[in-house]
C-alpha cells in the first residue's frame, strides 16, 4: 500500500484472501471514494453459456463499491465493511476480454454508506450495475483501520 499520498494503491489477486483469489482481480486504481478493479476475463468465470457467470460480476461489483468506502493508505492496514444490501442489474454479456469494475461511494456516515458500481468490457459496454449499503466494521472507523493479518503491521 502507500504512504497515504497516493491515490493509486494497488492489489493484485496475489495480494487478495481467500474468494478475492479466485476471482483474479487487479485494484488499478483507489482512493477515498472510488476504487477500480480490473479483471482478465479466464474460463472459470464463464457461465455454461460461455458468457461471464452473474455471480462473478455481482461479487466484483460488491468488492469494489465496499472498497469505494474503505480506503485505507497505510501499508499493512486495511479497514473493513460488511453488506447490509446489495442490488444488481445485468445489461449486457461478455465472452471474454478485460473488464472494468468502478464502485463510487455516494453518501454515508460514521458507520453506514451507500455505493453505486457499474462494470464495463474492454469497448466499454455497460455489462451489470450494483447498489449496496455497507456497514464499517469496528475498528475500521478511522482511516488507519486495523493490521492485515499476517504483516509486520499485524505483530506489532
Amino acid at each position: 500500500m502507500s504512504d497515504g499520498s497516493s491515490a493509486n494503491t494497488i492489489i493484485d489477486e496475489s495480494d487478495a484472501p481467500g474468494f478475492h483469489s479466485v476471482l483474479g482481480y487487479r485494484q488499478a486504481h483507489w482512493e477515498d471514494g472510488c476504487s477500480v478493479l480490473t479483471v482478465e476475463l479466464q474460463p472459470h468465470h464463464m457461465n455454461l453459456a460461455g458468457v461471464i457467470h452473474g455471480g462473478v460480476l455481482s461479487s466484483l461489483l460488491d468488492i469494489a463499491m465496499a472498497h469505494a468506502g474503505t480506503y485505507c493508505p497505510y501499508p499493512g492496514r486495511m479497514r473493513k465493511a460488511i453488506t447490509l444490501s446489495l442490488t444488481t442489474t445485468f445489461t449486457g454479456q461478455c465472452r471474454g476480454g478485460i473488464i472494468t469494475v468502478t464502485g463510487t461511494k455516494r453518501a454515508g456516515g460514521s458507520r453506514v454508506f451507500n455505493a453505486t458500481g457499474e462494470v464495463h468490457d474492454a469497448e466499454g459496454q455497460l455489462l451489470a450495475m450494483g447498489e449496496g449499503v455497507f456497514r464499517i466494521r469496528s475498528g475500521s472507523e478511522g482511516l488507519e483501520g486495523v493490521p492485515i493479518p499476517g504483516t509486520e503491521a499485524a505483530e506489532e
